[in-house]
């Protein structure tokens, strides 16, 4: 079974085989993610290595955790599941509806004032 390991505090220079190469002097590496940012597609310092073993793993993360690599000290450690987003997101989606301060902002949808 397979380990997954974040990689923290990346040089924006580190490729995704010289992140490879570093890990597998210490175990064989399943893969090798540098995470880029999706507007500018430029590295956003951290990454994800996929070790074959959990032995591996651990060995991985004593090795390299505190570890230079192009200047930079590494910080790595298991990875945690991702966290489920809630749907949708951003984006305007018309007026109505209330404010911060929860007053009836009017327009389209959103509750109206009810006179009784």
């Amino acid at each position: 079974m397979s380990t997954k390991l974040f990689v923290g505090n990346l040089s924006f220079e580190v490729s995704e085989n010289e992140l490879q190469d570093a890990f597998a002097a210490h175990g064989k590496v399943v893969e090798a993610n540098v995470v880029m940012d999706r507007e500018t597609n430029k590295p956003r310092g951290f990454g994800f290595v996929t070790m074959s073993t959990p032995d591996e793993a651990q060995k991985a993360i004593g090795a390299m955790n505190g570890a230079a690599l192009k200047g930079r000290n590494l910080t790595v450690n298991e990875a945690r599941p991702r966290e489920e987003r809630s749907g949708g997101g951003g984006g305007f989606r018309g007026g109505g509806g209330r404010d911060r301060g929860g007053q009836d902002r009017g327009g389209r949808g959103g509750e109206r004032e009810r006179r009784y």
